[in-house]
């Protein structure tokens, strides 16, 4: 009997291609997000560190030009932390997509390597089987010839 080949071999070569790739895209997405969500938490600290600086200025000497420079700089960074909220917005609809292409990906995979166990099983199964009748004629060969 021949060796056994899964018809879809290529495929299936192809859909790991693919899936690697996919799983790297999904990394750089995270990896993004991530840095997204750490620009946006520094953008927060940054603010939260000017507040504080506001609520010194007032209670020290009172200089004028200082508060409102402070006060322009909290109002900057307000600005900033609602842009890059949106940047992190972005960032997650970018992993949500990558997590979805990955997921499709692996179900595309899965069940050609399902289909190909399928097959190599049934393979095996025929193999088994004209084994077992090849067995059966040598046995009925030998007691032929033993008969005779």
């Amino acid at each position: 009997m021949t060796k056994f080949t899964f018809r879809l071999e290529s495929i299936l070569q192809i859909k790991l291609k693919l899936e690697e790739q996919a799983k790297m895209e999904f990394g750089a997405a995270k990896m993004r997000l991530n840095e997204e969500e750490d620009k946006l938490e520094a953008l927060k600290m940054k603010k939260e560190a000017y507040e504080d600086e506001l609520k010194k200025l007032y209670i020290g000497n009172i200089d004028v030009r200082m508060i409102n420079s402070t006060s322009q700089a909290i109002e900057v960074t307000k600005t900033q932390i609602k842009t890059q909220g949106f940047a992190v917005k972005r960032a997650e609809k970018q992993v949500e997509i990558a997590t979805n292409k990955l997921n499709t990906v692996m179900q595309e995979r899965k069940s050609l390597e399902k289909l190909k166990e399928n097959k190599l099983a049934d393979y095996m199964r025929e193999y088994n089987e004209e084994e077992s009748k090849q067995t059966d004629e040598l046995i009925s060969y030998q007691y032929g010839k033993a008969v005779e």
